[in-house]
């Protein structure tokens, strides 16, 4: 079993050129391997304790196993699927724990392909695991191949074979034997060119165990055995396989006397070395037919000396791999098939792949076979069991995304794989994770396909074999003592392990500071793969790990000072010192080294202000989470005084209450803490500094209590302090520490007591002779009474078996009795609060408190108070409450019942009456309170329907509503709920199939009882007949109702006719009131009346013709000037009032009827016909007033619009005339200067985005397009770029003109194709072209809206009439209306935009 170089003598650099004589210490190391080996195997067992054991499945033992014949003799057909002998065996995954690594998450699903593939796409294994693999390339070994090529015609390098020496076979026949010393000298070559030519090259090379001899096989079958101490010539052996075959593998076993050979006909033989009477023969058995399946890869299992009594060893067990299947077959005592296990589906240019390695699982060390074909890695662990039988068990395979070419154990827990891109790839076998993947192309490695194809012997070979060996490179890789050596085609490279030092070290070289400290930290924690050099039990480990550790982050702060930029800003020294500062913090802390973290680091770090400002807030997260206690006094101050620098006062007050603060000075803590309102802070220093309990709540209360006892309002930060007060006299009294933790054990009976002593003194410290009795509590009470009660009665829940405390509860409510009962500047609330506290106290079955009856009655009167009728809600929710919560018993619940009725406590009677069971006066509470009175209908289902009430009770509740109903009042209430859809019952009326003769019984109800709100809800009702519904109204008199259904019924003379009698009447009244008390009150119903009658004829006036719009507004104007002209004298502000309505009726009428038409009916009223005109000249002027504005309003908007117009104009035709301007001065589609063509008239053509083209090129690619019968031009850049919308701004046009050899001459604004007729005059419809379209919607989007563009289009309508209408395509016919029309037509008079030239 190999294993891995100690630490202390193979650290190196990866990137440091490796000498001579490094390359001789790494060969050294060889002579120590052997007695590290089963060191190695010890420390794997020493740590399986620690892990998981993972399930083991046994191949079951068939009773007559296949002989090696019955092998032989199968057909070998790749479509036949082979079983073992146990069909579960190859869906069973069994993982082998067989060192201390710790798996990783990656483990768990790397079984799954998609999830390796996935896992694979991220190159973070060099930020995790470092560089794991440091190669050397052997330059005197390689210098020597290349040498001998040149000097003694060695011929290429063919194949290796690395034990205490290297050989190294060529392509002409020769072995060259290498040291493994510092100068890598050449000991012996073995053979000739003469006899290469002979025997062609060597294909194969074997070492023994005790490195004394060495076999070759060559490429036309010869194979031949050298002595490797004195070079001679052992045996030359022709005739162990037939001839004609090519020797692919030759190896020998433990055995020294045996070999086994593979050649290119598929064939395995068994070769016996024997000496009889000093001669030396070879006998050769036939193990496996190539007849039958061609075999391309053996391995026999060696065991290391320190294994050679192992119990597998006696088998010399043989892995051989076909191109369909492997076996695992047994050479000693007798020839015996162990194993044979199919690949299933593969590629069949893959090559199979052997290699066999000891590995620890379940505390036992037993051989691993790993064998492959493609892209799955299986692993199968062979072990013997008590009777002597092999047992071969499935471990998890490997999924990997790449097709291999080599497998190779480096030791029990890492492998290394070469896929077919010739790159290396470093897994972790236990947890499947790739740790580096290394490029080796420059290797150049040897292949060994000639040989496969058997090409010296005339290349008679199956397909299937020649296929394989296109990418077989068996003999160019060998792995011996934990190093991997590639044979390359010049050269000899050497791979090993880093040691864990090294591979630290390498990371620090390239300044890969935190990835070296995290690599570190996996190998203090033992997650660390593929470690080597790391022995002792763990905490020898961590320790040695540890040191390591301190040394980097000594050289990460030196490294952070010496490269902060010396100037610039301060964010980017601060970006800099975050890089590296906050991961020093976090592994010191890591490995628990606050004496270096607040010492050396800190010290170092404090040279720089910046650095030492983020270490200090590297500190904070610690703090807060509690994973970092006992910080020294200086880092602690300097904490502080840093984040009140910054002005980050919650974080220092954070920070306060997670630290002990007993080593600062606490006076100016605490002065910090009240200045910067750090009230948590404050308390949490005086508790803990100077376990000081009282202090903290004096200083509160100065500041709330002067304030609550003058009746202020308290600002926001004394709400806060107020609340903070309660939290911690709750903490307090609980044994709770605030803001967090608890107060020590021994300190809690006195802080309760000290605290209560504190709420019940009598006076405060300080106290003026004003000052009221027991000052603290009063304060509490004022404050949030509510909130102090809830606190004590969680503080007597706590204090059921203290005596002590029992008498503090009963002096604590004798002193909120007196404080409360005695005083008049509580409100009903905080009273009934308090006495809903004391009824929970006394309900409660071990109450010890007293509270005298009478005070219970007091609290009734003081609520019932009728003559109090403020806050009736509130006080009778303080009521219930005090009920509910067993108050009820302190009460005579005759005299409750009779004073809740008295103050319409109907909820409190609703209370009583559920108590004695007199559900049907309950009815009565309900009907009598409007706020509840739409649920009497929920409550009477609920007693007639729901389970748990007598019948008896049942028919007194029936009895009670159907009365009700006779009364009609729940009748009324009941169909509003059903019918008025604003009740918030939502139901469609349809689906009720509800009668109109129903509806209107509502409507008339509605008429008795509501009055008021018949109109409002007849607009939401749907089924009512107008005739039946007109003539209840008029039954009851409501005129305007009926007004309204006239209206709805289409009768508009008659609503208004009903509307201008209600006017006349109450204008009538009016005037007869004149100067008394009610006129005012006459007056603004005449107003309402008049504004509801002008809205009737406004709403009406549309539908109406001339003269029937004159029969509703004439009247309307003659009821309003009768009683002008009756009451003129009389009251001077009445008729001031009746002529501004008169000018709101005239005002309404002149949108409907025609000024002339309005004047003459006054004139020819036979009143001011009589050379009166004086009278009515006031409403004359007004109205003429009125039409002047009107005009001056009109000029006005037509200037602005037409000044807005011309300017509109002026910036169309500036941009229609401006030049363009080409980007580039070549065609956009052909790249060649516009001037490309000298010897004709080629056109160009510009566009308005930049783009020129030739016209030729522009026609080529057909960019055109039809715009009113007209042939366009379209940019075609432009344009293909936005085929998906519109015709893009990118369209537009454009001037074309023909080169000469000097000039531009410019040609019509558009392109006109052959067949097109020459175009008209301008017609008296002129068409925008393009450019102007483009300009024109530019100017619209300034606009931000259609309007400014309607008021163009209606402008040049009106002023040119139909004989020139530039828009006429975007009006819509006769449909089109006017636009000031519009109800909501607003002008938008901003001065116009200034766009940019």
């Amino acid at each position: 079993m190999e294993n891995e170089p100690d630490c202390e003598t193979v650290e190196q650099n990866l990137y440091a050129r490796a000498t001579d004589e490094e390359l001789n210490k790494t060969f050294n190391l060889e002579a120590s391997l052997s007695k590290f080996s089963y060191i190695d195997l010890d420390k794997e067992l020493e740590f399986k304790n620690d892990l998981i054991d993972d399930k083991e499945f046994d191949i079951p033992q068939v009773d007559t196993p296949p002989t090696l014949e019955s092998i032989l003799n199968e057909t070998d057909d790749e479509d036949e699927s082979f079983v073992l002998e146990d069909p579960t065996l190859l869906n069973v995954d069994t993982i082998d724990s067989h060192s201390y690594d710790t798996s990783s998450v990656a483990s768990s699903d790397s079984g799954d392909r998609t999830n390796l593939k996935r896992k694979k796409k991220f190159p973070d294994s060099f930020s995790l695991h470092g560089s794991v693999m440091r190669h050397s390339l052997l330059k005197g070994i390689s210098a020597q191949i290349v040498s001998a090529a040149d000097k003694v015609d060695a011929g290429l390098p063919t194949a290796i074979a690395v034990s205490s020496l290297i050989a190294v076979g060529t392509s002409h026949g020769l072995a060259l034997i290498f040291g493994k010393d510092q100068n890598q000298a050449l000991r012996l070559c073995l053979g000739s060119t003469s006899v290469g030519g002979q025997y062609g090259a060597i294909s194969a090379l074997s070492i023994n165990n005790d490195c004394s001899r060495l076999l070759c096989g060559f490429a036309k079958g010869q194979i031949t055995m050298w002595d490797l101490a004195s070079g001679k010539l052992l045996r030359s052996i022709t005739d162990a396989h037939p001839p004609g075959t090519a020797i692919l593998h030759i190896k020998f076993t433990d055995d020294p006397t045996l070999a086994i050979c593979n050649d290119s006909g598929g064939s395995v033989f068994e070769l016996t070395f024997k000496r009889v009477m000093g001669v030396r023969t070879c006998e050769s058995r036939c193990l496996f037919s190539g007849s039958k399946g061609e075999v391309c890869c053996i391995e026999p299992l060696h065991s290391k000396p320190e294994l050679k009594d192992h119990p597998i060893t006696q088998f010399s067990l043989l892995a051989m791999a076909s191109l369909t299947k492997i076996l695992v077959i047994g050479l000693k005592p007798s020839l015996k098939v162990w194993m044979t296990f199919p690949y299933g589906r593969m590629d069949p240019s893959s090559v199979p792949l052997l290699a066999w390695h000891f590995v620890a699982v379940h505390n036992y060390v037993n051989p691993m076979l790993a064998f492959c074909r493609g892209d799955v890695v299986h692993f199968l662990l062979v072990k013997r069991d008590e009777s002597g039988a092999i047992h071969v068990t499935k471990q998890k395979h490997l999924h990997l995304c790449y097709d291999l070419i080599n497998f190779t154990w480096i030791n029990s827990r890492t492998v290394v794989l070469l896929d077919s891109a010739e790159k290396l790839h470093v897994i972790d076998r236990q947890t499947q994770e790739e740790l580096e993947t290394v490029e080796i192309s420059e290797v150049q490695l040897v292949y060994n396909s000639s040989h496969f194809k058997s090409l010296a012997t005339g290349g008679n070979v199956s397909q299937a074999l020649a296929l394989v060996g296109e990418k077989a490179c068996y003999q160019s890789i060998s792995s011996y003592g934990g190093q991997i050596f590639y044979l390359g085609t010049k050269s000899v490279y050497v791979m090993m392990l880093r040691s864990w030092r090294e591979r630290m070290d390498h990371l620090l070289k390239q300044d890969c500071l935190t990835e070296a400290l995290a690599l570190a930290w996996s190998f203090h924690e033992g997650k660390a793969k593929a470690v080597v050099g790391l022995s002792g039990d763990v905490s020898k480990r961590k320790a040695v790990v540890a040191d390591r550790m301190v040394e980097i982050l000594f050289h990460c702060a030196d490294r952070a000072l010496k490269k902060c930029p010396d100037q610039g800003k301060i964010q980017v020294m601060e970006q800099h010192f975050q890089d590296m500062v906050p991961v020093i913090v976090d592994y010191c802390l890591l490995l628990q080294r606050k004496d270096l973290l607040f010492g050396q680091i800190y010290d170092k770090l404090s040279e720089n202000s910046v650095a030492k400002g983020v270490f200090l807030e590297c500190l904070e997260p610690y703090i807060l989470s509690d994973k970092l206690v006992g910080i020294t006094p200086q880092v602690m101050k300097d904490l502080i005084v840093h984040f009140q620098d910054k002005k980050l006062m919650e974080n220092v007050e954070a920070l306060i209450v997670h630290m002990d603060i007993t080593s600062l000075d606490i006076q100016q803590v605490v002065l910090m803490c009240w200045e910067n309102r750090l009230y948590d802070a404050m308390i949490y220093v005086y508790n803990r500094g100077m376990n000081e309990f009282i202090s903290p709540m004096e200083k509160l209360f100065r500041v709330i209590a002067p304030p609550l006892n003058a009746g202020k309002t308290l600002t926001d930060e004394q709400v806060v302090m107020g609340n903070k007060l309660l939290v911690y006299i709750s903490c307090c009294l609980a044994g709770r520490a605030y803001p967090l933790g608890d107060i020590p054990e021994d300190l809690v009976p006195l802080v309760k007591n000290q605290v209560f002593e504190f709420l019940i003194r009598l006076h405060s410290a300080e106290a003026s002779s004003e000052e009221e009795v027991y000052p603290y509590v009063r304060t509490l009470l004022h404050f949030d009474t509510r909130e102090f009660l809830n606190v004590l009665a969680l503080t007597f829940e706590d204090f059921k078996n203290d005596k002590q405390a029992v008498e503090y509860q009963q002096r604590i409510v004798d002193i909120l009795l007196k404080v409360m009962v005695e005083n008049s500047d509580f409100t009903p609330s905080q009273v009934g609060c308090l006495f809903t506290f004391l009824a929970r106290q006394l309900a409660k079955p071990d109450n010890t408190l007293f509270v005298n009856r009478t005070l219970f009655d007091q609290v009734l009167e003081f609520l019932c108070s009728p003559d109090d009728d403020s806050r009736h809600s509130e006080r009778q929710q303080v009521l219930l409450e005090l009920l509910q919560a067993g108050g009820i018993v302190q009460f005579e619940e005759s005299r409750l019942i009779s004073m809740a009725e008295k103050a319409e406590f109907y909820q409190i009677c609703e209370f009583m009456y559920e108590r004695e069971h007199q559900y049907d006066k309950i009815i009565d509470c309900y009907l009598h309170d409007p706020l509840r009175e739409e649920e009497v209908f929920n409550y009477i289902h609920n007693i007639l329907s729901i389970p748990g009430y007598s019948a008896e009770e049942k028919q007194s509740v029936w009895q009670k509503a159907m009365d009700h109903i006779e009364n009609q009042v729940l009748l009324f209430k009941f169909l509003r709920s059903l019918l008025d859809p604003r009740e918030g019952i939502h139901m469609n009326q349809e689906s009720l199939q509800i009668s109109p003769s129903i509806t209107e019984q509502f409507i008339e109800l509605l008429c008795q009882f509501s009055p008021d709100q018949v109109t409002e809800t007849l607009q939401v009702l749907e089924c009512y007949r107008l005739e039946e519904t007109i003539q209840i109204t008029q039954k009851y008199q409501l005129h305007e109702v009926t007004a309204y259904l006239l209206e709805k019924k289409g009768d508009i003379h008659g609503a208004f006719l009903i509307m201008l009698e209600r006017l006349q009447n109450k204008l009538q009244e009016l005037t007869q009131q004149g100067e008394s008390i009610n006129g005012n009150f006459s007056l603004k119903d005449v107003e309402n009346t008049t504004v509801e009658t002008i809205a009737l004829c406004q709403r009406n006036s549309h539908n109406l013709d001339q003269q029937q719009r004159e029969a509703l507004w004439f009247p309307l104007l003659e009821a309003m000037m009768t009683p002008q002209k009756l009451s003129s004298s009389a009251a001077p502000h009445l008729s001031e009032a009746l002529k501004s309505l008169t000018m709101q009726v005239l005002n309404s009428m002149a949108a409907f009827i025609a000024l002339p038409s309005i004047l003459q009916r006054i004139l020819q009223d036979p009143v001011y016909g009589k050379g009166k005109l004086g009278e009515i000249q006031g409403l004359i002027l007004g109205m003429l007033d009125t039409f002047n504005y009107e005009q001056t309003l009109l000029e006005t908007t037509t200037s602005l619009l037409n000044q807005d117009l011309h300017w509109s104009l002026c910036n169309l035709r500036a941009s229609v005339s401006r030049g363009l301007n080409p980007k580039q001065d070549y065609c956009s589609i052909c790249l060649q200067q516009y001037k490309r063509r000298q010897e004709m008239a080629d056109e160009i053509i510009v566009f308005s985005c930049g783009h020129l083209y030739h016209s030729f090129c522009l026609q080529n690619k057909e960019c055109t397009v039809e715009i009113e019968g007209q042939t366009r031009w379209t940019c075609y850049k432009c344009s293909s770029s936005n085929k998906a919308g519109k015709l893009s701004e990118n369209s537009s046009e454009i001037k074309k003109g023909k080169i000469t050899s000097s000039q531009v001459k410019v040609s019509p604004s558009y392109h006109q194709s052959k067949g097109d007729r020459p175009p008209k005059k301008a017609t008296s419809e002129p068409v925008l072209d393009p450019q102007q379209i483009q300009a024109f919607e530019q100017l619209c989007r300034l606009y931000r809206g259609s309007s400014r563009l309607a008021l163009i289009m209606e402008l040049s309508q009106s002023r040119s009439g139909d004989s020139y209408r530039p828009f006429a395509g975007s009006q819509s016919g006769s449909a089109f209306t006017s636009i000031f029309q519009n109800e909501n037509f607003q002008l938008q008079l901003a001065p116009p935009p200034v766009t940019e030239d």
